[in-house]
């Protein structure tokens, strides 16, 4: 009986797709001219260096000094270029970000970017699901000096 009103539990609160935002820009937008300047900032980090694979740009955005709380990524700006210029080569900049923006939301000196992901399904892996991932920055004196975000620690 448990396992059927576990089934059924399931079926009833099936979850709701995560759709990203058409406009991001529109995302940029505050009535506070820091928090609106401190979600640009993360913006266009995402779009130049990480996507855009211009890690000669890091410093422009990254504290020297960033510090990092994803266990699969060096802290310190150099860890930070050191690790990713791995995964992506210079591109073209585009005004958008690629990645499926969900959100940006600032307060304070913080700053969280969310996206819907598409992952297997875990008992169907010919079938996905969306869900949301989340990257949260400190902002100070300008520049990203902390980053946090859900990622699990994977294997070498």
């Amino acid at each position: 009986a448990v396992v059927l009103t576990t089934l059924i539990a399931n079926q009833a609160f099936a979850q709701l797709p995560v759709i990203p935002l058409a406009n991001q820009k529109s995302l940029l937008q505050s009535n506070d001219p820091k928090l609106a300047a401190n979600k640009k900032l993360v913006y266009d980090c995402w779009r130049e260096v990480l996507e855009g694979g211009h890690f000669e740009l890091a410093d422009k955005y990254l504290a020297e000094n960033y510090m990092q709380h994803n266990p699969n990524v060096p802290t310190g700006r150099k860890g930070f270029v050191e690790f990713f210029s791995k995964f992506a080569k210079p591109q073209a900049i585009v005004d958008t970000i690629k990645a499926p923006v969900v959100a940006i939301i600032a307060e304070r000196d913080l700053v969280v970017i969310s996206f819907s992901a598409k992952l297997p399904e875990p008992t169907n892996s010919s079938k996905t699901y969306t869900t949301t991932w989340c990257d949260m920055f400190r902002i100070e004196n300008g520049k990203l000096a902390e980053h946090w975000d859900g990622a699990q620690k994977t294997k070498n």
